[in-house]
């Protein structure tokens, strides 16, 4: 179980990516046109997939064997890797999807079209860097041993 939820956690981040990459660009690109009921529909699938992360990463807190040993022994915060996963990956993304919840419930309520698409461009890209800066990519020294997916 545990296995299967590390690799869709690790391979769903990039559908995740995209989806927040592309829905960026969309709203940079309309922030200037007429806003379209249609156009809401993208920043909810990336709204989505993030909330599915979440769900998964949150799983993967608890059930995990080496954040299971960490805890047991009372290392979490003297280790660098299990208070990266324990503290600082968990509550930078955490606050990454707070921003993009956020986000996404304030431009349904602008009457403006311009203003509900500059409301998501920021939100959504100010998630993207926390997101970016606390995944625990392969060049890291951080996360020695994680791979790509």
């Amino acid at each position: 179980m545990y296995n299967g939820l590390l690799h869709a956690h690790s391979g769903l981040r990039w559908i995740a990516l995209i989806l927040l990459v592309i829905t960026i660009i969309d709203s940079l690109v309309r922030m200037y046109r007429p806003f379209k009921e249609n156009e809401k529909k993208l920043a909810l699938f990336t709204l989505i997939s993030l909330h599915t992360q979440l769900l998964i990463g949150v799983i993967l807190y608890f059930v995990s064997p080496v954040i299971a040993t960490y805890m047991e022994r009372g290392l979490i915060m003297k280790n660098a890797d299990s208070r990266f996963f324990m503290v600082e990956h968990a509550a930078l993304m955490l606050l990454a999807i707070i921003l993009v919840t956020v986000g996404y419930s304030k431009a349904k309520r602008q009457s403006e079209h311009w203003s509900k698409h500059r409301i998501i461009f920021f939100f959504y890209l100010s998630a993207l860097i926390i997101i970016l800066i606390s995944i625990p990519w392969p060049f890291r020294e951080i996360a020695a041993g994680r791979g790509w997916f």
